[in-house]
């Protein structure tokens, strides 16, 4: 990955292939999650995919002051300015689908499609829930530092042998994690529970959407998958049998297919 200087922050990017850009925003915690969809077919083959570690994470410049969906967004937004990028086809991951949608809602956005991968469950009827989690997060790390509170996070998600699950998915990642972790809780959670999205928001999303979920992924996430039916204009909808949260890391392939599937229909040349 090479690092490109955006003003006040440098980010790490690795650029690969060629044809119409697909930009991968990185999700919370997991710095390479993505980085298995840029390797597979057709994507791989077929697009100019563009990979990037958001603030704090990997090579890319610390985090300074408190963390910002919005200035995620800019981020993505100054990133594709610098590489002459007008208009691309955006993917986010759950906490990066939330900066997808910011970014759709800047003015002369970037954006031409939009694929959200099981955005945060934010805005639903059991958001209470997922707050109270997070800041039961948040008080283990104030307490206890960030390696205990990761252990607890991913133990409950993935079980006693996260470490060796994650690594088989994920090479790399658990090392990644243990890192950066002092980031997702200190500025991404923060960020995330103080984002605003509302169905006024969503009005204001005109490009192509399409929605990816797994059906194994639980209550929440499938609230999130009917209010982004409902909220959005006419989005497209994909559910991966047996899939959970975990899906880009353990169906990547399937994701890319359904990726580059939906993306086709809307080349960017025809704006």
């Amino acid at each position: 990955m090479r690092r490109i200087p955006l003003g006040d922050s440098d980010l790490e990017v690795e650029t690969r292939g060629s044809g119409e850009p697909v930009v991968l925003i990185q999700t919370a915690l997991i710095a390479d999650e993505l980085l298995r969809l840029a390797d597979q077919s057709p994507l791989r083959d077929q697009y100019q995919l563009i990979v990037y570690h958001r603030r704090g994470y990997g090579g890319s410049s610390p985090v300074r002051g408190p963390g910002s969906v919005a200035r995620d967004a800019k981020d993505c937004r100054d990133l594709l300015n610098v590489l002459e990028v007008e208009h691309a086809h955006v993917v986010g991951l759950s906490y990066s689908a939330a900066v997808a949608l910011e970014l759709a809602l800047t003015p002369d956005t970037p954006v031409h499609t939009m694929t959200v991968i099981e955005p945060p469950p934010l805005y639903i009827s059991t958001t209470e829930e997922f707050v109270a989690a997070n800041n039961e997060l948040l008080q283990l790390h104030r307490a206890f530092g960030a390696s205990y509170a990761l252990d607890n996070l991913l133990t409950r998600l993935m079980g006693r042998n996260w470490r060796e699950d994650l690594e088989e998915k994920v090479p790399g990642a658990v090392e990644q994690v243990e890192r950066d972790a002092t980031t997702f809780f200190e500025t991404d959670i923060p960020a995330l529970l103080t984002w605003e999205f509302s169905r006024e928001s969503a009005d204001l999303i005109r490009q192509p959407t399409l929605y990816i979920g797994g059906t194994n992924s639980g209550p929440w996430f499938a609230e999130v998958r009917e209010q982004i039916l409902d909220w959005l204009p006419a989005p497209e909808d994909v559910l991966i049998d047996g899939a959970d949260h975990n899906l880009a890391a353990t169906h990547p392939t399937r994701i890319a297919q359904e990726i580059a599937e939906f993306i086709s229909r809307y080349p960017i040349e025809q704006r």
